[in-house]
């Protein structure tokens, strides 16, 4: 037989194959750093058999692989073979091939295990030889790629052992100064630090063993990224970060006691050390989608330092160093179930013809850093989103129309936006509206991938949708104007006007943004026909230059001396209120004919008022409010100004949701030097709700100013 090292490492790794499966294996060309591979996959994440295999294999012949080790196996080897495949062809995270690197590996989990045991060889080796000169910039590349894609997948594996060594490796080649900087702090104070997780652990120790308790306990210093992430975050260096460690506590505990034992063991750290209740993480009764289980608190310890201490058994030990594979060691502990959703999910949104390449890479490296939060239906169902949800996110779960209608919702009797983020526990109803349709400005809030997926379909299908009236529209008032339609033409007037594409131009001509005649005259200097001057300003205005749609005809004959009466019982009149102004009942206001939506209705102090009456006067309609606003409601925006107190965001919404007829739509608040604003949409009746609700708002504590924007 060849391929002695093979044999060997097989045998020191404790696999066994048949003698036909040795024979095909040790006909293969295998080089060092693969054996390395191997050990790592085995030793530090814990594959099996059939997964080696398929490391060892993956150049050689299909038909005698599935010959000798299965379907499985084979499967396997053709997905790591799509993944070097890739890599030949100088893979970037923008382009189509990294999306098809992605999907091959949503395909078998095993597969993405592998690849990130081959990434960690990479990178020790990289730090091998590189290690005797500080210049890291032939590795720049693979250092970004780690930190992009491989470190976050270790991290959604549970292989935190694995994803902390990625991620030191990565910082380490693309900034050594700060990776140095960080290494020798902790080399210089790591007497001081052992002395002191000493005085911490010796009392603990001596009251866990006088309760009979089997355990390990030793004290974990923290991760050098995870350092440099906390000196990020609070902008200062590592001389002054603290909280440099952790106190691990491992129980030999048997399954049916596991959560009783870790709980035994929290109630006397906190009984021995004052606890912050707000750092308390139970994985214990609701495991992440990985499988880690563990119980952390943050305590204060000697010397008034604060010291977070990690409690969980061997099992859950192991499970939290080696992640998914570890869970084949303890078949029927906990099924597969969370991770399959992961990948099902990452298979959807990959596969959404209707999502950009990069948004996706991006949506997809997110998710992998997702903690979750759970809350529950009305009817008491409990559902999973990612940490950082919102009351948007949890529509959508439910359903994409249900997303796609929402205005807010309810948390117990509370009225919350539909930005409000989602606590565990929290049981929410959604509330919709008809009239509700989504924007662009969803997609800077929402956190799972169906939601940004979904608003991303709504948004095309609604651009599509202006698109096409826009040009049905342009096509009319061509054949009013006796004009030719010309495809070329019209994408060569859009461009010199300044659009990027004939679809934003016909949306702009969709939404009236667009000055019709000032169309006509650009596409006649295109088709090379010459243009009549325009006739002066006036009531008479010509069919060519302005047509009154026949509801608007009835508008105005219906008026009584010139005056538009906006009641319940206007019929047949084809009008709309701006969205420059939002007019609601009470205002002042004027109606102005447009060119082909009717007429629009806007308040007397409009921004475009001025505008619209110098340029256009001929148009301007009188027009007044009449009867009562009975189950009308309009949306207004305030701005609010005040001390950023803790707080002051609360009690607004508080006065917001006791009001009857008031709804809160949505809310965005900005900080900077000690104060706050906030944008508040609200939906009301008339202008005196809304003075009412602007007088309560004003005495909250901390408001300085709000006005109607």
């Amino acid at each position: 037989m060849e391929n002695s090292n093979v044999l060997q490492t097989l045998a020191d790794l404790q696999i066994h194959y048949t003698e036909q499966q040795l024979e095909l294996l040790s006909r293969q060309q295998i080089t060092d750093s693969t054996l390395e591979t191997v050990n790592i996959a085995v030793s530090e994440i814990g594959l099996d058999k059939d997964a080696v295999a398929a490391l060892l294999l993956k150049d050689a012949d299909s038909k005698a692989t599935e010959e000798q080790f299965g379907q499985n196996v084979l499967k396997m080897t053709i997905g790591l073979k799509r993944v070097d495949g890739l890599y030949h062809k100088q893979t970037s995270y923008e382009t189509e091939n990294f999306r098809k690197l992605l999907m091959t590996l949503a395909e078998d989990v095993r597969v993405v295990l592998i690849i990130i045991a081959e990434r960690v060889q990479v990178m020790r080796e990289a730090n091998k030889r590189l290690s005797e000169k500080a210049d890291f910039t032939e590795v720049q590349e693979l250092a970004n790629e780690t930190s992009f894609l491989y470190a976050p997948l270790a991290h959604r594996l549970g292989l935190y052992g694995i994803k902390t060594e990625l991620e030191d490796l990565s910082l380490k080649f693309r900034d050594y100064t700060t990776y140095k900087a960080i290494a020798t702090e902790l080399h210089q104070t790591k007497k001081s630090r052992d002395q002191y997780i000493d005085s911490f652990i010796g009392p603990l120790k001596q009251r866990l063993e006088q309760e009979g308790l089997t355990f390990t306990i030793k004290g974990r210093t923290k991760s050098i990224h995870s350092i440099y992430n906390k000196m990020q975050k609070q902008k200062c260096d590592v001389s002054h970060i603290y909280d440099l460690f952790a106190i691990r506590i491992i129980l030999d505990a048997p399954l049916e006691k596991e959560k009783a034992q870790c709980w035994q063991v929290y109630s006397i750290v906190t009984d021995m050390y004052q606890p912050n209740t707000k750092r308390l993480r139970d994985w214990l009764s609701i495991p992440k989608s990985n499988g880690y289980e563990s119980l952390h608190i943050t305590v204060i310890g000697p010397e008034n330092k604060w010291v977070e201490v990690q409690i969980r058994t061997r099992r859950m030990d192991e499970i939290a160093e080696k992640g998914v594979a570890a869970h084949w060691r303890y078949k029927g502990i906990k099924s597969e179930a969370n991770m399959d959703e992961f990948l099902k999910g990452v298979r959807e949104m990959l596969e959404n013809p209707d999502v950009d390449n990069k948004d996706a890479i991006n949506d997809f490296r997110l998710n992998l850093y997702d903690e979750e939060v759970f809350v529950f239906t009305p009817n008491g169902d409990l559902q999973k989103l990612p940490q950082g949800a919102t009351v948007l996110d949890f529509a959508f779960l439910i359903h994409s129309d249900l997303g796609c209608k929402c205005v807010g919702g309810k948390i117990g009797d509370k009225n919350v936006p539909i930005r409000h983020r989602l606590r565990n526990g929290d049981q929410v109803s959604i509330l919709t509206s008809p009239t509700q349709k989504p924007n662009r400005q969803w997609l800077e809030f929402v956190k799972t991938t169906k939601a940004r997926n979904k608003i991303r379909q709504a948004l095309k299908e609604i651009e599509y949708k202006n698109a096409t009236e826009g040009r049905e529209m342009l096509e009319r008032r061509l054949h009013n104007w006796k004009l030719d339609y010309d495809e070329s033409k019209i994408s060569k007037l859009a461009l010199k006007i300044g659009y990027k594409s004939v679809s934003d131009f016909y949306q702009s001509i969709a939404n009236g943004s667009e000055n019709i005649l000032k169309i006509k005259e650009l596409y006649e200097e295109i088709l090379g026909v010459s243009t009549n001057a325009a006739p002066a300003p006036s009531t008479t205005q010509s069919a060519d230059t302005f047509e009154l749609m026949p509801s608007q005809e009835q508008a105005e004959r219906s008026t009584h001396s010139d005056v538009l009466i906006i009641d319940s019982n206007l019929k047949n009149v084809d009008y709309r209120f701006a969205k420059c102004c939002n007019p609601i009942y009470g205002d002042n206001v004027f109606g102005f004919v447009s060119i082909n939506k009717g007429i629009s209705i806007h308040r007397q102090n409009c921004p475009n008022a001025a505008d619209m009456r110098e340029r256009f006067p001929y148009r301007i309609v009188q027009a007044r409010w009449s009867g009562k606003p009975v189950g009308a409601s309009f949306p207004i925006t305030l701005q609010v100004i005040g001390n950023d107190d803790i707080g002051i965001v609360t009690n607004l919404t508080s006065i917001i949701s006791k009001e009857n007829g008031v709804m809160l739509r949505n809310i965005s608040i900005d900080s900077h030097d000690a104060l706050f604003e906030g944008q508040l949409t609200i939906m009301v009746t008339d202008t005196t709700q809304t003075e009412t609700l602007i007088k309560k708002l004003s005495t909250v504590k901390g408001v300085k100013r709000v006005v109607r924007m």
